[in-house]
């Protein structure tokens, strides 16, 4: 007996120990082979190792897969695997009601349940009753499916969540044979544990089975635009957005960091591609780190360096040092809940501010924000386009629910895009060279120390216009000032307009930036299908902005501005345009669900407040246009 739905949310949960990245990863990697779009969701805790059976211990991952376009990793889980009391208690709050829950039930035991706060079995106090629950002896059962195995009991207990990904195989009509050549293929040198996880995979899937209660489910392939594709989460694709700029620049590309959750990836990553002429350094700290990337970029080289709200903190003097040298840096923020150490593994968009206004004195960077994890590597490449053809340091924003989650990408022609980068590198000059002698967009040339003919001054003293020596005078640095901040302006003649999803005039204009387009997107669509009058602007580049982003506001009456913070671009555009935006404001360290999107949307365009900010907004624009 089976059934067909169009999509379906799968929560793997469990200690963090018990392997549900990888299990998690498995089952989206098989989903895609299969032809179905997705969208994960990775949930881990900050520490270390956290009590084994604790709350703080829990590690998650959730796929949403689809036959349809998918764009979140999905509001409700539909099914919730959970290999312990703690797993099933942090997430019970999230699964659809009529959901299923998969229990380990070898793991509910006294000591478990005291553990994570239960002061009964959860089984026995009713709270499950919403839930068709599928109890499972999944430690006992793998044990004894791998009994013939010449393991100890530790190592075969390691491949439990195996078994409980063959019994979700079965649940949702995934193969065995992606999974099985990967093992092969991860534990070529060790066959014996090659075999025990295939073992325990099979024998998963055969008792779900057996399950009276499992109903397998089938997920057709998802119709998306023909092509190669390739899953990738974000901090990979940011690392190959960067290798692929290094090579349409036609230069070296450098990384100077220091490992910071949730950036470290990007590292880890550019590290394996030396074979592309890339370059990385772990540095001591923070500083060293962003003063290696721009001394790289004082040679020639593509400099980049990462990292996250904290660190950039720290990176704030040399960034200001790379806008007032005028040199090409791309600064990559993964952001994470904050202050201070805050949340280290969950999402948040809250260093915006930091990002447009965090540097000492009239400091203007281009800030540029990733919009989903394929997305990174055309945002990797134009935050380095711009960095290299307007001699300025970049800011890109990504975030640590971008930068984890995985999707399908589409792997594009690179011989018809991205394969072009001009950057200011001179190697010779007719006669004397001027280090600050500007071009029509006030950008400087590019030249390597030590070139005969080229020698300048460098410094983080006020420069004098033209030829780059220190300067105290009052009306030059006015005027050096005043260059720094229109070079950057200029940099929205080079950046596409943006564009709308939705009527290009109406009542609402739902605005949104970086890791939340999965959720706005969706929203939106479905209120138009619903029939509401609602539109969606998403930005991704942020200063300068496009050029017709002030026209496209004075077409709606309603302005709502949906991000992870407590309204950092809605008071940005505000002070910018008086559009007078609402926001829509969550620092959860979640990402928004769409339902609760649709709610507040449908609650500020209809509430008297809202037509009173709107009122006020016409009457200003009434005033500007007059004016």
């Amino acid at each position: 007996m089976s059934n067909e739905r169009t999509s379906v949310v799968i929560r793997f949960s469990g200690d963090s120990g018990d392997g549900m990245q990888l299990t998690g990863t498995q089952f989206s990697n098989t989903s895609a082979v299969m032809g179905n779009d997705i969208s994960t969701f990775p949930d881990f805790p900050a520490e270390i190792r956290a009590p084994q059976g604790t709350i703080a211990g829990v590690s998650g991952f959730q796929v949403h897969i689809g036959a349809t376009e998918i764009n979140t990793p999905g509001d409700e889980p539909d099914v919730l695997v959970a290999m312990n009391p703690a797993a099933l208690k942090a997430n019970l709050y999230s699964i659809r009601k009529g959901g299923t829950v998969i229990l380990n039930i070898d793991a509910f035991t006294a000591l478990n349940f005291k553990k994570c706060g239960y002061e009964e079995d959860p089984r026995t106090t009713g709270e499950l009753e919403n839930y068709q629950v599928v109890e499972a002896k999944i430690t006992s059962q793998t044990l004894e499916a791998l009994s013939s195995f010449d393991l100890d009991n530790k190592a075969k207990g390691r491949c439990k969540n195996f078994y409980a990904l063959g019994m979700t195989y079965f649940m949702f009509g995934r193969e065995l044979e992606p999974t099985i050549k990967w093992v092969e293929k991860k534990f070529a040198k060790k066959a014996i544990l090659a075999e025990a996880n295939i073992a325990a995979l099979k024998a998963g899937r055969n008792f779900a089975e057996t399950l009276e209660a499992i109903v397998s489910t089938y997920v057709a392939p998802a119709k998306i635009r023909p092509g190669k594709y390739r899953q990738i989460n974000g901090n990979v694709a940011t690392a190959w957005g960067f290798i692929q700029a290094a090579e349409a620049a036609n230069l070296k590309l450098f990384l100077g960091s220091y490992p910071i959750t949730p950036a470290s990836d990007i590292l880890h990553e550019l590290s394996k591609h030396k074979n592309f002429g890339v370059k990385t350094f772990q540095a001591e700290d923070e500083i060293a780190a962003i003063c290696s990337s721009l001394g790289a970029s004082f040679g020639g080289a593509l400099g980049i360096t990462t990292s996250s709200g904290p660190g950039i903190a720290l990176k704030g003097e040399a960034m200001g040092l790379a806008v007032m040298y005028e040199l090409p840096l791309v600064v990559i923020n993964v952001q994470r809940g904050g202050p201070s150490t805050g949340l280290p593994t969950k999402t948040e968009q809250a260093d915006l501010n930091q990002a447009l206004f965090g540097r000492n004195g009239e400091c203007p960077m281009i800030v540029v924000a990733a919009s989903r994890p394929s997305d990174c590597f055309e945002m990797a490449f134009e935050a380095s386009r711009l960095s290299l053809e307007h001699m300025t340091p970049v800011v890109l924003l990504t975030d640590g629910y971008i930068a984890n989650g995985a999707e399908p990408w589409l792997i594009p022609d690179l011989k018809k895009k991205f394969n072009k980068i001009d950057n200011k590198l001179i190697d010779k000059v007719d006669g004397d060279f001027l280090a600050y002698q500007r071009d029509n967009n006030l950008v400087r040339s590019w030249a390597i120390p030590g070139v005969a003919g080229l020698e300048h001054r460098v410094g983080g003293i006020e420069k004098e216009d033209g030829t780059g020596n220190v300067s105290y005078d009052p009306e030059n640095h006015q005027k050096m000032v005043n260059i720094r901040a229109e070079k950057v302006a200029k940099a929205a003649e080079n950046i596409p307009l943006q564009n709308i999803e939705g009527d290009k005039s109406g009542d609402t204009l739902v605005v949104s930036w970086g890791g939340t387009y999965g959720s706005t997107h969706t929203a939106v669509e479905e209120l138009r299908k619903e029939g509401h009058n609602v539109s969606l602007m998403h930005l991704k580049y942020i200063n300068p902005m496009p050029s017709n982003v002030k026209d496209i506001l004075k077409n709606f009456k309603n302005i709502v501005v949906a991000e992870l913070n407590m309204g950092q671009l809605k008071d940005f555009m505000n002070a910018k345009f008086k559009c007078n935006a609402i926001g829509i404001n969550q620092v959860k360290g979640l990402p928004f669900k769409v339902s609760e999107l649709k709610k507040r949307i449908l609650e500020f365009s209809n509430t008297e407040t809202f037509k009173q900010i709107s009122e006020t907004r016409e009457v200003g624009t009434q005033l500007e246009g007059r004016q």
